[in-house]
């Protein structure tokens, strides 16, 4: 079999040493990795400039290379994450994993295989969860309404809760699940590419399946890719 070369799109800036570690345990070591940021090479100034999400924009959190949580409109990231598919399918990737599970519009790849987290983790998780509560905890609260939608296939509406993967400790991490679980919640998703098993492990005691977005994602490319 050829080597395959797997491409990961960060909306901020590579590499995700956070992330990448989570996607190495699931995709073969003989897939190539090639990986890429929005963002690379752009000092702070121009991120603001071209990017910050404004009041009423959908908003999604990200982290800088130096440590700097910034909110981006996920409307103006989406032409940047095109950009950005485009360069990737030039470095010869096989598959392309989109590290955010915001919701993009419209996203193509002319050959490569495109993997969007907002389309695989909804589904699969309403299959898991069927007619049982689910928690979500998202990084800031403008998303429980700007990512509502994308959760439709439930059968019953996701109950929110917010914590930062970035800027919150886990007693926030704790707090954010018990309010989850007063509210009924049989399950815990953390919808964020940033939260990793240090999240998941700071929930513990609440005694809840917690499942992580990024660990699903990499699964799936897994499979995808040959195991």
């Amino acid at each position: 079999m050829r080597e395959r070369t797997l491409g990961t799109l960060t909306i901020g800036q590579a590499p995700r040493p956070d992330v990448v570690p989570i996607i190495d345990r699931h995709v073969a070591a003989r897939v190539r990795r090639v990986h890429r940021g929005v963002l690379d090479g752009l000092p702070h100034a121009e991120i603001e400039a071209r990017y910050k999400a404004q009041a009423g924009e959908a908003a999604l959190v990200t982290r800088l290379k130096d440590g700097t949580v910034v909110e981006l409109s996920r409307e103006r990231m989406r032409d940047g994450v095109q950009r950005g598919l485009a360069l990737l399918e030039n470095d010869g990737c096989d598959a392309i994993l989109i590290l955010c599970t915001g919701t993009f519009e419209g996203l193509t790849c002319r050959r490569a295989w495109l993997i969007e987290p907002d389309h695989i983790i909804p589904p699969m998780v309403a299959g898991l969860i069927e007619h049982r509560q689910l928690g979500i905890i998202v990084p800031i609260a403008s998303q429980i309404e700007s990512e509502h939608g994308k959760w439709h296939t439930l059968d019953r509406p996701p109950i929110f809760a917010t914590a930062s993967p970035y800027s919150d400790g886990p007693e926030r991490m704790l707090s954010a699940a018990r309010e989850l679980q007063r509210g009924g919640a049989a399950a815990v998703l953390l919808d964020c590419i940033g939260f990793t098993e240090r999240h998941r492990d700071a929930l513990a005691e609440i005694d809840l399946p917690v499942i992580l977005s990024n660990a699903v994602a990499a699964k799936a490319v897994g499979e995808l890719l040959g195991g």
